[in-house]
């Protein structure tokens, strides 16, 4: 169960006769056909927007924005939060470790 399993060796015969190199022989340059003009661009947009469809991308991109910026504020409280209570511990600290000498 434990041990490796190897696949089988390959059993392609080995090649025996062996082709000479032919010599080069340089191939004529031909340049390619000039470029096809495409067909003219239409003035015509491609997306046109409804009363509705554009009432959805305002209140869909604004749910975002406002969803992107609780995410960002939240983390920034969190940081906030924590580098206060690392000060606090700091000062607590310290005032342990230097004692009351007076």
């Amino acid at each position: 169960m434990f041990t490796p399993k190897y696949p089988p060796q390959d059993t392609a015969p080995i090649p025996t006769t062996l082709t000479a190199p032919t010599a080069y022989t340089p191939a004529h340059y031909v340049p390619a056909p000039a470029p096809v003009p495409s067909a003219p661009v239409s003035n015509r947009p491609t997306v046109q927007l409804t009363p509705g469809s554009t009432l959805a991308l305002v209140a869909g991109g604004s749910a975002a924005v406002l969803v992107v910026g609780t995410v960002l504020v939240s983390m920034l409280l969190a940081v906030a939060i924590t580098a206060a209570s690392v000060a606090v511990c700091a000062v607590v600290i310290r005032s342990i470790l230097k004692g009351n000498k007076a």
